[in-house]
């Protein structure tokens, strides 16, 4: 069995304010002094802006003043911290981008793979090319984005994953389907997941009942933040993980792939 320990995680709830990166990061300021112990902490998708399509008038460079305010809460914290915001590249490419900064300011990042055309995402952003996987405090953590949680190939625990984290803007009238899946993804891949949505209007008029939440392996609930506005702690046992993936070692008889 794996040497384990147990990860400490933070979600963070909260309404945002639409396309005013200024006042977001104001506001998750003093959500995240409140978040000292944690050894994760989430935000959620386009923490700066809501979802926009606008990323012409919104997105910032690669390393710019947003992607600096992670690595210096994520020094301060002493953790890590994540969310998605919009940012460009030289060849004016605009990305729903995950950051993933750590404590140690080294960063990685994971680029939304299903953009979701309903909202025509997809006329606005380029698609990701690569999954990420990686390493914290022992545990396989793989980040994804909102829409990304309806495809579960791109969720497989090819890497046999500890945790599945989904950052979202997923809007009230589909909260069954976010509930549902999160759960399936959980149970299929015989690991944790966790799903961090927002509150609140959006500037489209689009509601979000938030829901953000821990599933865990077996597709219990055993956090729920339901319409309320904070930050929530909830620590991941790897004991209660291991042991169960070594009594249910279902994974060993999963289909092999591979995802070009």
């Amino acid at each position: 069995m794996r040497n384990l320990n147990d990860l400490t995680i933070a979600v963070i709830q909260t309404n945002l304010i639409w396309e005013d990166s200024a006042a977001n990061k104001s506001h998750f300021d003093q959500l995240l002094a409140k978040a000292n112990g944690a050894d994760l902490v989430i935000l959620p998708e386009m923490f700066t802006t809501g979802f926009s399509m606008q990323p012409e008038k919104l997105a910032e460079p690669d390393g710019g003043a947003t992607t600096q305010w992670l690595k210096q809460w994520a020094s301060e914290l002493q953790a890590v911290v994540t969310g998605s915001l919009i940012i460009s590249n030289s060849r004016q490419q605009y990305f729903n981008r995950l950051i993933w900064a750590r404590p140690d300011a080294t960063l990685v990042h994971y680029d939304k793979r299903h953009l979701f055309r309903m909202a025509e995402e997809h006329k606005h952003y380029s698609v990701g090319q690569h999954q990420l996987l990686v390493e914290h405090k022992g545990w396989k953590i793989r980040p994804l984005i909102c829409y990304d949680l309806r495809f579960p190939v791109w969720s497989r625990d090819a890497h046999n994953t500890d945790l599945l984290l989904y950052v979202a803007n997923w809007p009230s009238k589909r909260r069954k389907q976010w509930n549902r899946l999160l759960a399936a993804r959980a149970i299929e891949n015989l690991c944790f997941a966790v799903g961090v949505n927002r509150l609140g209007v959006d500037g489209n008029h689009c509601s979000y009942s938030g829901d953000s939440r821990v599933i865990d392996y077996l597709g219990n609930i055993v956090l729920n933040c339901k319409d309320q506005q904070g930050i929530f702690f909830y620590t991941l046992s790897a004991k209660q993980l291991l042991s169960f993936r070594e009594s249910f070692p279902a994974y060993q008889d999963a289909d092999l792939f591979s995802i070009s």
